[in-house]
């Protein structure tokens, strides 16, 4: 056992490895409906291993729920700013109530038991995973007045406290918010946070990587020309109305022809029809017979976003476009959407478009090239991940979250991982106004949200839960259940206000202001794995600030009232 835990010491990162894995492996495991989940998994591993005796280091900690909490506000700033305003009240009030709450329960469960205020301190912090109490608390306790030994002795019981009560602090939150809560609900959060997207979406349908629709909007036909014969190019495209159709190539007598819209087909020839499906299918009946495949005709589409930057389009309506731009420019490209904002905009002819909005092209690269050369440039759709953008995001983050403002003998901060979340709210706000900058494909940012989450969680637990076995096995089970009470009362009683006095109707939304309302990030991070989209993350962001600042000031409260 000493040559592993020596082995181990000179690689403390296999821990955190090791208790990803198995975390995750246990995370899998159904007990009917309840799952576990892979960051709670990885907590409950990283604290049987914690008595190897091997820690990791608090940068990595740090370093890890950096990544994981820029990445969050990161993915989520549109939609954050934009939520902010009145619509947001509901989240204040829970926040504030959660806080009021969790110093009562605090209180009350002192003054039963007899705790004195550095222990008490320390149940609060422990039980409602805010570190920041530890040090106003600490900081409290020493404007007492007190002998020295007396404060040092206060002092010490704040951290026997926060070590005893903060792995059930954690796994608590996630029990309640990803299990209790959809059954209060009766409701699933994945069920809801699809339905909120959708709403988000406005009922457009969002395709995931891999998965398109069983009928496409824009289709490809063959035609072997029999009634068509005598029509012109200019002639058969104009006849499909708003249904727009192109002819893309011509073959005639085993040879491609140039096309043009004077171009009269004849019979026997194989023309390729790229258009609209209604489009398409309303002129076969006068195009003539349909093949499955003729050599020589394939053509390769590409669908591109660009960015609209010129000044003449913008404040137009897209029937408007389509009236005053050229025949030439606009031949064979097809708009498939508009985004702004990431929301899209309706898309028909009455929707106006604006400087900045994301529109989604589709039709051939050299058709795709005229319109880019003339309406904006395209969005890139580079794998890699701009890191000039969000290194600088992450630098502005922490720098932020080293700010101190004091309120009387109170400091008030944002701390790391408040300051990484406003941080990646702002830089996700500016990708969104210039998608030209700060790329972050959709797998990197998932990585950093898996990995930085559940490192995290298992840095912790490797960290705080040797300290916490050996304090409970001194002192009995008494401390501990006092913080699961802590744990508890709050959260049910803020998710039973939450849910018959502000109304909250959805799983999703209410299970991520739930979280943040407490701090909690793990069990953010279990709310986010069961929506599998980032409906939860705007609540969560909003409640999360308010909660860094309400919690913090708990523990000069609880020092004066325990």
């Amino acid at each position: 056992m000493e040559w592993i835990q020596q082995t181990l010491k000179q690689s403390p990162e296999i821990m955190l490895f090791l208790s990803l894995a198995l975390g995750f492996w246990i995370g899998q495991i159904h007990y009917g409906k309840f799952q576990l989940g892979g960051v709670a998994g990885s907590l409950l591993v990283a604290v049987v291993l914690s008595l190897v005796g091997v820690s990791v280091d608090n940068g990595v900690k740090s370093l890890l729920f950096a990544l994981f909490i820029y990445a969050v506000g990161f993915e989520s700033g549109p939609q954050f700013f934009k939520s902010l305003g009145p619509q947001s009240l509901k989240e204040i009030f829970l926040a504030v109530f959660m806080a009021v709450v969790g110093l009562v329960t605090v209180i009350v469960m002192a003054k039963l038991f007899a705790l004195d205020k550095g222990m008490a301190a320390g149940l609060a912090a422990g039980g409602m995973t805010q570190s920041a109490i530890i040090g106003t608390a600490s900081d409290a306790i020493a404007r007492l007045g007190l002998p020295a030994a007396e404060v040092q002795k206060l002092q010490a019981n704040v951290a026997i406290g926060y070590a005893v009560t903060y792995i059930f602090g954690s796994l608590g939150a996630i029990i309640v918010c990803v299990n209790v809560l959809p059954r209060l609900m009766g409701r699933e959060i994945r069920d809801d946070a699809i339905k909120a997207e959708a709403e988000r979406l406005k009922g457009a349908l969002v395709f995931a990587p891999g998965q398109e629709p069983a009928i496409p909007e824009i289709v490809g036909r063959l035609y072997a020309i029999s009634a068509g014969a005598g029509k012109t190019v200019a002639a058969i495209e104009n006849a499909a109305g708003a249904s727009t159709i192109t002819v893309e190539r011509i073959k005639r007598n085993g040879k491609l022809i140039p096309i043009g819209p004077e171009i009269a087909l004849r019979e026997g020839d194989i023309a390729l029809v790229v258009g609209r499906r209604a489009g398409v299918v309303a002129a076969a009946d006068g195009l003539g017979s349909e093949l499955q495949t003729e050599p020589g005709m394939d053509l390769i589409m590409e669908t591109q976003d660009i960015i609209l930057r010129n000044a003449a389009y913008a404040g137009k309506s897209l029937g408007e476009i389509k009236r005053s731009t050229s025949p030439t420019l606009r031949h064979g490209v097809y708009v498939l959407g508009i985004s702004r904002a990431d929301e899209p905009v309706p898309l028909n002819d009455d929707a106006i478009v604006r400087s900045g909005d994301v529109i989604t092209l589709y039709g051939t690269e050299q058709d795709i090239k005229r319109v880019v050369a003339e309406a904006g440039p395209p969005v890139s759709a580079d794998i890699k991940t701009d890191f000039v953008f969000h290194g600088a995001g992450l630098v502005v983050g922490l720098l932020v979250g080293l700010l101190v403002l004091r309120i009387g003998s109170i400091p008030l901060t944002l701390g790391a991982g408040g300051g990484a979340l406003l941080s990646g709210l702002l830089f996700g706000w500016l990708r969104s106004r210039h998608q030209t900058m700060g790329n972050l494909p959709a797998p990197a940012s998932q990585l950093l949200k898996d990995l930085g989450l559940a490192g995290f969680v298992a840095a912790v637990g490797l960290q705080s839960g040797s300290q916490a076995f050996h304090t409970i096995a001194s002192s009995g089970l008494t401390l501990f259940m006092i913080g699961v009470v802590v744990t508890l009362v709050p959260l049910l009683l803020t998710m039973l206000f939450g849910r018959y006095v502000l109304h909250y109707d959805n799983a999703a939304v209410f299970a991520g202001a739930l979280s943040g309302s407490r701090s909690a990030n793990p069990a953010f991070g279990g709310v986010l794995d069961k929506a599998a989209n980032s409906i939860p993350t705007v609540p969560f962001a909003i409640t999360y600030a308010l909660a860094n600042v309400f919690l913090t000031l708990l523990g000069p409260l609880i020092v004066a009232f325990a």
